[in-house]
């Protein structure tokens, strides 16, 4: 009867507890879904989530764009619902990913992002939100010359065919905007 009682008891506990993550990663689910207990915002990257087959092309320091690299751009749901994940793999071998958190309080996004061509001690943070259909993140950042701006990351023409992005550093007048980085991703699934 003891073994019993266990087993029933140890059936019921793994029963709640995978009705408490209803929204992580499953065979049935494969990048997660947005819950909704989480903010609305939580479906901005809602066109982004799954698979995309992208090209990624970036300047050489001479200013000068490089040949275009073909990489692989992952977006899902983690933390049940709660959060966006990325990760991009690159034939180059320059990887790298974020976690992207909603904060109400402050009505914006925040990424942490990180790569595996630069390790580090502490994650870089951009901040931002959704304007006018496209998805606008920055950070303060010197230009190479010392001159004041941020850093600005768009993604744009969102659908659930693919989007764009582009990477682009602007002064504090957003007078000069000088673009270093795009990418075009379709869907795989």
């Amino acid at each position: 009867m003891l073994k019993l009682s266990i087993f029933i008891a140890s059936f019921i506990f793994s029963l709640t507890s995978y009705a408490q993550y209803n929204y992580e990663v499953s065979n049935e689910n494969p990048f997660g879904l947005p819950n909704p207990d989480a903010p609305a915002e939580i479906k901005d990257f809602e066109s982004m989530i799954g698979e995309c087959s992208c090209i990624s092309t970036s300047r050489a320091p001479d200013g000068t764009w490089k040949d275009p690299v073909k990489m692989t751009w992952r977006f899902k749901y983690i933390m049940n619902g709660y959060a966006v994940q990325d990760e991009t793999l690159k034939e180059d071998g320059a990887h790298s990913g974020s976690i992207r958190q909603f904060h109400e309080d402050e009505n914006k996004w925040f990424v942490h992002y990180y790569s595996s061509a630069t390790p580090s001690k502490a994650l870089s943070i951009w901040e931002g939100g959704k304007e006018n259909g496209k998805i606008v993140l920055s950070r303060d950042q010197k230009a190479p010359n010392g001159v004041d701006g941020f850093f600005r990351l768009t993604f744009y023409d969102m659908d659930n065919f693919g989007y764009k992005w582009i990477g682009e550093w602007v002064d504090k007048t957003k007078t000069t905007i000088y673009p270093t980085w795009k990418i075009e991703c379709l869907k795989n699934n």
